[in-house]
Parts: C-alpha cells; sequence; structure tokens
C-alpha cells in the first residue's frame, strides 16, 4: 500500500507501507504521526483533514489520536472527485507509471518509478487539482492500493 498527502502548493513524499497490513496503529504511527501533525503544524488553524472509510482510518485508537492531537476530520464524499482531489493525483501517477516501457513488477521497482524526480511530472498538476471552494490549506489524506 502507498500513502500520500496533498495540499495547496505542496505534496508529502510516497510512504510505502513495505510489508504486512495496514492496521490503525501503523496509520497512526507511520502517517498521522509523521506527516499529518507537521502538515496541521505548518497550515494553522486553517488545516482541514480529509481521509477515506478504510477500516484502518475510523478505528478507536484512530479517532482518539485525533481528538487529542486536535486534528479535525472533514466529512466530505469519498467518491467526489471534485471533493477527493487526491483521486486524481492517484490517477495521474498511475498513468505515469503504466506508461513506463518497463512498468514495475515489485514494490522496489515501483519505489524507484515514483521517485521524487518522476513526481515531478506531476507537481504542477496536483496544485490546480487541489484547488477547491474549499479553502486554501486541503490536504486530503487517502491511502491507494493496488
Amino acid at each position: 500500500m502507498v500513502w500520500a498527502g496533498i495540499m495547496i502548493g505542496g505534496r508529502t513524499d510516497l510512504h510505502f507501507f513495505d510489508t504486512g497490513s495496514v492496521t490503525a496503529q501503523r496509520y497512526r504511527d507511520e502517517v498521522l504521526e509523521l506527516y499529518v501533525c507537521l502538515l496541521r503544524g505548518a497550515v494553522g488553524p486553517d488545516f482541514i483533514f480529509m481521509d477515506d472509510n478504510a477500516p484502518c482510518h475510523r478505528a478507536v485508537l484512530i479517532d482518539d489520536f485525533l481528538e487529542m492531537e486536535n486534528i479535525h476530520r472533514k466529512s466530505w464524499s469519498v467518491n467526489s472527485l471534485d471533493l477527493n482531489p487526491i483521486e486524481h493525483v492517484w490517477d495521474m501517477l498511475g498513468r505515469q507509471i503504466a506508461a513506463l516501457s518497463h512498468p514495475p513488477s515489485s514494490v522496489t521497482e515501483l519505489k524507484r518509478a515514483s521517485s521524487p524526480r518522476s513526481l515531478e511530472l506531476f507537481e504542477p498538476k496536483t496544485h490546480s487539482s487541489s484547488q477547491s471552494k474549499h479553502g486554501k490549506s486541503l490536504c486530503s489524506v487517502i491511502g491507494y492500493q493496488r
């Protein structure tokens, strides 16, 4: 599984869950603590947090952590592309990787194919895909699994 966060004018690095299932504890330890708390601190009070309905995102452990960190979830339709801009990013990245002469067949190859240099190809589009009427501090946090 791969996780990423986007916001107006930027994005996180891709985070790969190399082995095992993504449990609520792993999601908290590897994503919320390492990325989301930092992004919230950088953005300030206008921070908007969005995730999908994956079971690891909806665990009591996660609800308690978000409450403790004063991070408020925005309830948006996860199926609406307009309200879920990271789906555009996953689509762009998927197309970019599929267009490679030798598409990756392992996690190691996928990491190499989605290196920071290759991700620069869709960075300008990330900015426009996260523009919405919901303000300039959108952070969309969705896991993607193929």
